[in-house]
């Protein structure tokens, strides 16, 4: 309407000013409500003309859409493994500080498994006490196999000696049996050696070992006992959290609840503008936007990022080909757009839907040596009709409550 009332002023007024002034013409006498298409054919056909012209460019070079919200992300509120709650800390809505416990599983099993290992690792430090021990018997053993040892070797030195200086004083069958003794003997040695670093070895590696795993296992019983409690992985807020005492939650068929991160949905607002602005949309446009949740408000925003893919074009392989027909509408230009000001989004909820103005701006260009007169005129004409769709989404915002509240037949 108002592109229409700017072009008539310049396109269906100066034709009627010309009829009226020029040609004698007026209202009621020679231009009639039957005559008015022929008498001001020129200035109506120039105008429609204009109005589409000046539709476009506007709507081209300062794109508007109405698909815009303050999308925010939800963590799932839920346990690693399944199980039956036992406590609930909190209630329907409540505010959760990071590492906050809000509900506990069933532990017993996990209990009874972390006493288990606890045992084991007992049992093993026992065990490690006895094997020392036997590291200090073998060592006396051996210590005694020696002794032995020496006494038969000795004996056997004393009598060889007698035997090789009178041959026959000393029967040969007495240093025979003699050196059956010694070789027994040095067999204790060996035996009692082997048994000396047999416990030695279970004293510094197997029983280290099998402690470690003791402790491993303790570990992991732990773990398993402390995920049955259930904390907030962020600071936020829990909503709508029905859950309670004796409920089953499973992580992959029934989640617990939602936490919804603190300052969700404040940072930035995300907007869906048609793909035919793809060329035009760009990092660093200056942007205003209204949301339903905040009348009567304009809220001064800056493209931080567009995105480079277009949801709508997306697949997953599989066993069918793609149909293109089969897309139901074209996908948009998703668009980030963030507060020109610290807590510009203050007031407005999260999750609201907005509606979203961007404006080229040539300054640039204009400025650039190389550009010519006829260019630069056609780039202000450009930035200044972006003041029309300015005005038009104050109109909007001005008269959102009311087609909300009374127009929408609510």
């Amino acid at each position: 309407m108002f592109e229409l009332i700017l072009c008539s002023l310049l396109t269906i007024l100066p034709d009627y000013l010309f009829r009226r002034y020029v040609q004698g013409k007026r209202f009621g006498k020679e231009i009639t409500f039957y005559s008015v298409w022929y008498e001001l054919r020129w200035g109506i056909t120039g105008c429609l003309m204009l109005t589409v012209a000046l539709i476009t460019t506007i709507f081209y070079f300062h794109p508007s859409t109405t698909s815009a919200a303050l999308f925010y992300r939800t963590v799932p509120i839920l346990p690693e493994g399944s199980g039956r709650v036992a406590e609930v800390n909190i209630g329907f809505s409540a505010p959760v500080k990071k590492g906050e416990v809000i509900f506990r599983l069933d532990s017993s099993k996990q209990s009874a498994a972390l006493d288990t290992a606890k045992r084991k690792v007992a049992e093993v430090d026992a065990s490690l006490i006895a094997a020392e021990a036997d590291v200090v018997k073998s060592e006396a053993q051996v210590q005694e196999a020696k002794s032995a040892y020496q006494q038969a070797k000795d004996e056997l030195d004393v009598k060889s000696d007698l035997q090789r200086r009178n041959p026959g004083i000393v029967p040969q069958r007495d240093i025979e049996k003699l050196q059956v003794l010694v070789d027994q003997r040095q067999a204790g040695i060996d035996a009692a050696s082997a048994v000396k670093q047999s416990a030695s070895l279970r004293v510094s590696t197997l029983l280290p070992a099998e402690k470690a795993s003791a402790e491993a296992a303790l570990a992991q019983a732990q773990v398993d006992l402390d995920k049955t409690v259930v904390r907030a992985g962020v600071d936020g807020r829990v909503e709508q959290f029905f859950l309670r005492p004796g409920d089953v939650v499973n992580p992959l068929m029934r989640p617990a609840g939602v936490l919804i991160p603190e300052g969700a949905g404040q940072q930035s607002l995300q907007a869906g503008f048609g793909q035919i602005e793809a060329q035009v949309l760009k990092e660093g446009m200056v942007a205003e936007a209204t949301c339903v949740s905040k009348p009567w408000t304009i809220i001064p925003m800056v493209i931080t990022s567009v995105q480079d893919y277009i949801a709508a074009g997306q697949f997953r392989g599989g066993e069918q080909l793609i149909e293109a027909q089969n897309i139901a509408r074209p996908g948009t230009i998703l668009v980030f757009l963030e507060p020109l000001y610290k807590d510009g989004l203050e007031g407005v909820t999260a999750g609201s839907s907005c509606i979203v103005n961007a404006y080229t701006s040539n300054h640039e260009v204009i400025s650039a040596k190389d550009t010519s007169a006829g260019q630069a005129f056609v780039l202000h004409a450009i930035d200044a009709v972006g003041l029309v769709h300015a005005l038009l989404l104050r109109i909007q915002a001005l008269l959102l409550p009311i087609k909300t509240l009374v127009l929408s037949g609510h």
